[in-house]
């Protein structure tokens, strides 16, 4: 479980840079505490993206409390400060694939031609921006594809990312997950 722990965070670190390096060349950014995307309550995760965060939990010893707020929690992300009509993500090192890439990951459509995947706000707020990612897309160093960064999810463990479920309902499995692996190490 460590190891793909270590793993999940050695992708996530890997995107990470490639997002960095896509925000460069394009200037696209997401507004300071915005947060709009984390209000969908449609958002899905898979188990495995959710490991990182959920061993993090199991060390502060809060475990049980976080199950319990996941039992009552709304559908909206629990790890999600609502500021307002802003969020905030409280766990964002440990955030989800997902909520690494919407925003600034391309996907390939059906002509084999990348498509930029980001927020309506971002397209309406910052549309030279948008422009300028487009562009480049399909060049040597376009946007990370999507579909790539949950292959290699895959490729760490398929049975912890066969299945897309609500993000609380990952994060809670994914705590599951941790709670009964590290009972047999104990």
């Amino acid at each position: 479980m460590l190891e793909k722990s270590e793993a999940v965070i050695e992708l996530f670190s890997e995107l990470d840079e490639a997002i960095a390096k896509f925000q460069e060349q394009t200037g696209l950014h997401c507004k300071f505490g915005c947060g709009a995307c984390c209000f969908k309550p449609d958002i899905e995760a898979s188990v495995l993206e959710f490991i990182p965060l959920a061993l993090k939990i199991y060390r502060e010893n809060k475990a049980e409390e976080v199950l319990e707020k996941l039992e009552h929690a709304a559908s909206v992300c629990i790890v999600l400060k609502d500021v307002g009509s802003k969020g905030m993500c409280t766990q964002y090192e440990n955030r989800g694939l997902i909520c690494r890439l919407f925003g600034y990951s391309a996907r390939t459509n059906k002509y084999g031609k990348r498509e930029l995947i980001t927020c309506q706000i971002i397209k309406e707020g910052q549309p030279q921006n948008v422009s300028a990612a487009a562009e480049i897309l399909n060049s040597p160093s376009p946007a990370p594809v999507m579909s790539d960064y949950y292959r290699r999810l895959q490729n760490i463990d398929l049975d912890l990312t066969r299945e897309l479920f609500p993000v609380n309902t990952a994060i809670k499995k994914a705590l599951e997950y941790v709670m009964h692996r590290m009972s047999y190490l104990s």
